[in-house]
């Protein structure tokens, strides 16, 4: 390990960043009724014009991007901690393992309320941190990179190929999905939780595996810690200079792929192997296009301008577990049957509003709470069973 980030101070820029990749994804989640797709057909043609038109450009600079980025930041979190435990000659594999466990538990609280929840899947792919975080740089790279290289689908693809009577059918995930209207438009919320526990789950695993996510969210843990271990989110003259580099990598590298991904069906008449290659291509484009927006968002956090207006995303960035649980159980309540369902009368225009609503109020919680606590409520907890 080359160089040490220290807990206190934070680093603004850091919980700045997490701040708006949860901000983000709230607003994502809005426009996805919370995981129920649904589009009234009330709404006059303007408005369904609109919709679309604020869906396509949610989705293309968001969707996959800030997960990825929240993912890369809970790399960088391990790598503090685990520091600053081994300057005082402990071990902090075993007590991460413990917090993960911890994650779990709040994964599965959240996931009662909202069957998307990816705290139970960084709880379980976490653990691969304790098997890295003592490899030298460059291995724990050549490792990321093959996992970010997706050799699973590349096996599916080569396998597709051989077998020329393989046709391509919907994902598995889509037959659990397609159960979800039962249980998230009834009025029940025993059968919400029930239904999202077990059938939700069950589709959200199996979409996460067949979009690369199994292998590409691991590679992006190690990829934060190896940005912390060469303290890349500080600010000085070195980290400026390689962000500039990597924004210009990243955009390259994003431009080709995207364009790949979209010249791939009528290249390849052959659907499943169409299907497979749109995989692996929108995996490293959407790992791309994640660090476009790190890069852009940590040089113009460095302007003073842009500076006064990002760094109050740092007190909703702190918090950002509470924020994530609370737009779940908040959510829910607003779009599923069981509270308001206000799935069936809100396009992605109304349900983008309500989305910077719940936004601006959490926000306004948060610099509430932050001024007489050190964490937000769930932080709190978190913090104090992980050093029980």
């Amino acid at each position: 390990m080359t160089t040490t980030l220290s807990k206190s101070p934070r680093l603004e820029v850091v919980d700045a960043l997490r701040g708006f990749a949860i901000m983000a994804i709230m607003l994502l989640h809005n426009l996805e009724h919370f995981d129920f797709y649904y589009s009234p057909e009330y709404l006059p043609g303007w408005m369904k014009v609109l919709d679309i038109r604020i869906w396509d450009t949610l989705f293309f600079l968001f969707s996959g991007k800030t997960y990825a980025i929240f993912a890369l930041l809970f790399g960088l979190t391990f790598y503090i901690m685990f520091s600053n435990q081994a300057k005082k000659g402990k071990d902090f594999r075993g007590r991460f393992l413990w917090r993960s466990f911890l994650l779990f538990l709040f994964g599965l609280i959240n996931s009662m309320f909202y069957q998307g929840d990816i705290l139970l899947f960084y709880a379980v792919l976490g653990v691969s941190m304790v098997v890295v975080c003592k490899l030298s740089n460059k291995v724990v790279l050549i490792v990321a990179i093959i996992l970010l290289l997706q050799p699973l689908e590349w096996i599916k693809l080569i396998q597709i190929i051989n077998n020329p009577s393989f046709i391509a059918t919907n994902p598995l995930s889509w037959t659990y999905f397609g159960k979800m209207e039962g249980y998230i438009t009834g009025s029940s919320f025993f059968d919400l939780v029930k239904g999202n526990l077990l059938n939700g789950k069950t589709a959200v695993i199996l979409w996460t595996y067949e979009n690369g996510r199994i292998l590409q969210t691991p590679a992006i843990f190690m990829l934060g810690m190896i940005l912390g271990r060469n303290n890349l989110f500080a600010s000085s003259e070195t980290s400026k200079k390689f962000w500039k580099k990597v924004l210009v990598f990243a955009v390259s590298i994003f431009a080709v792929l995207f364009a790949v991904k979209m010249i791939i069906p009528n290249l390849i008449p052959r659907e499943a192997v169409a299907g497979e290659l749109v995989i692996i291509i929108t995996s490293l484009a959407n790992f791309a296009f994640m660090f476009v927006w790190i890069s852009a968002f940590v040089l113009v956090f460095q302007k003073k301008i842009a500076y006064r207006v990002l760094t109050k995303l740092e007190v909703f960035g702190k918090m950002s577990l509470s924020n994530y649980v609370m737009q779940s159980i908040v959510g829910s309540f607003i779009y599923y049957g069981f509270g308001l369902g206000l799935y069936k009368y809100t396009g992605a225009t109304m349900s983008l509003f309500i989305g910077i609503t719940l936004f601006l109020l959490q926000l306004f919680f948060c610099r509430w709470w932050m001024k007489s606590h050190t964490h937000g409520p769930l932080e709190g907890i978190w913090h104090k069973l992980t050093w029980i």
